[in-house]
Formats: C-alpha cells, sequence, structure tokens
C-alpha cells in the first residue's frame, strides 16, 4: 500500500476513529501505562516526537503523565491531525504541542527531542530497508541515548501458532463490534498490506536503523512494544 492510498484511509476515517475502536481502548491504555514508566528518566521538561501521532491518545496520557513535556505531533493524515488538535484545545494542552502535517523526513533537520513514539506505524513500510530508512529518520532527531518506544503488529505468520493466534485477533475485533467487512479487511490487509513480522525480525530492522538492542515490554494479542536507545553516531 502506498502512501497516499494510507493516507487517504486515515483521511476518511479520522472523524469516526475514536469512536469505532473505543471498546479496543484497553490495549492502549496498557501500552501507554508501561511507556510512561519507560519514558519516566526522561528529563522534566523533555520535548517529545509523536510519529503517526494519530487523534492524539498518546499524547493525552504523556501529557497528563508528564505536565512540563512539550510535544511536536507528526502525521500525514490532515483529518487525522486536526482531530489531534482539537482534543488538545479540549484538554487545555494545546500551547505545548507543535502540530506538523507530513513525514518525519519533513521536520527540520537542526530540531532534537529527548524521546519518540512511533505506535503502530512502521508495519504500513513493506520493505525492509525502507523500514529500517524509516527508523533513522527518527534516530537522526534524537539526542544521542535518546529513547523511542514503538510498537507494531508482529508475529511469525508461517509459524503454526499465528492461525490460532490471527482468529482470537479476529474474534476480539468483532466483540468490540468491528463490523464483519472491517474484520475481513484486516484479515486480508494482514496477509498483504501490513508487514506483520517476527519480533526478531522487527527488532532487526529497529538496529539498523540507528538504534541499540531493543527491548520489548509489551504485548497484547498481535501487537508487541518496544523501547530503544539511540546509538552515539547515526549517519
Amino acid at each position: 500500500m502506498q502512501r497516499e492510498e494510507i493516507r487517504e484511509i486515515f483521511d476518511q476515517q479520522a472523524a469516526t476513529y475514536d469512536q469505532q475502536w473505543q471498546k479496543t481502548a484497553a490495549l492502549n491504555k496498557a501500552l501507554h501505562l508501561l511507556m510512561g514508566a519507560v519514558f519516566a528518566e526522561l528529563p522534566e521538561d523533555a520535548h517529545l516526537l509523536c510519529v503517526g501521532a494519530g487523534t492524539g491518545a498518546e499524547l493525552l496520557y504523556l501529557a497528563e503523565r508528564f505536565p512540563r513535556w512539550r510535544f511536536t505531533l507528526v502525521d500525514p493524515s490532515s483529518g487525522m491531525l486536526e482531530v489531534c488538535r482539537h482534543r488538545a484545545r479540549e484538554q487545555g494542552i494545546a500551547e505545548r504541542c507543535t502540530f506538523h502535517q507530513g513525514y518525519v523526513e519533513s521536520l527540520p533537520a537542526t530540531e532534537t527531542f529527548d524521546g519518540a513514539t512511533a505506535l503502530l506505524v512502521s508495519q504500513f513500510i513493506l520493505a525492509p530497508q525502507a523500514r529500517s530508512e524509516f527508523f533513522r529518520d527518527i534516530a537522526r532527531r534524537l539526542h544521542s541515548g535518546g529513547i523511542l518506544v514503538s510498537s507494531d503488529l508482529s508475529a511469525d505468520i508461517h509459524s503454526e501458532e499465528y492461525h490460532g493466534l490471527l482468529e482470537m485477533w479476529l474474534r476480539m475485533m468483532q466483540a468490540a463490534e468491528v463490523t464483519p467487512e472491517a474484520v475481513e479487511r484486516m484479515r486480508t490487509a494482514y496477509a498483504r498490506d501490513v508487514a506483520v513480522l517476527p519480533a526478531g525480525e522487527v527488532e532487526e530492522i529497529i538496529g539498523a536503523g540507528g538504534f541499540g538492542a531493543p527491548v520489548q515490554f509489551y504485548q497484547a494479542g498481535l501487537i508487541r512494544g518496544w523501547y530503544s536507545r539511540r546509538k552515539p553516531s547515526v549517519s
């Protein structure tokens, strides 16, 4: 799936995105809770880069947890970013935020950050080398030792366990009132449009993008989360 296709899909979903996934919010809340513990060592006045910020779910959690932090929110979808901006205004945190419609490589190269998030983003990049370059673009904008928290769909799709895990995952989506048509689109997308890779391969891709050995700190169904530190020298 090409960038423009992905952007258009999220533009179309933006207005109803949070409502659509409301019944799976527990997955995000657990990830956010652990992510807060990972980032707790950052400075009190840290500046965080949120790549693929979407409607701002991690922003709202982190802004409350760390009241002196500033955030730069990046997303190619104008619709998703507008919802994020609206939610930030509602929560009274918009003055702590900079909103950038586009991709991480279009950010000013001179600005650096203490940490970054990329939640359920890199899985849409099918070519491993391009996926590593995505992480390298993030690494170039972090201080040395800066922390990245990333998550993606991850599994060995060729293993005996994957079929059972996938069916459980899709039943969970059905219980969360995702429409049958949407569930079948997920099944097709996971096989064709999303790079669902074993954890070890994702970790190698992150490492090749300028980060030290990723630490897996979260798993819920098909979603895994890692944190990793920017290596001292990233070209």
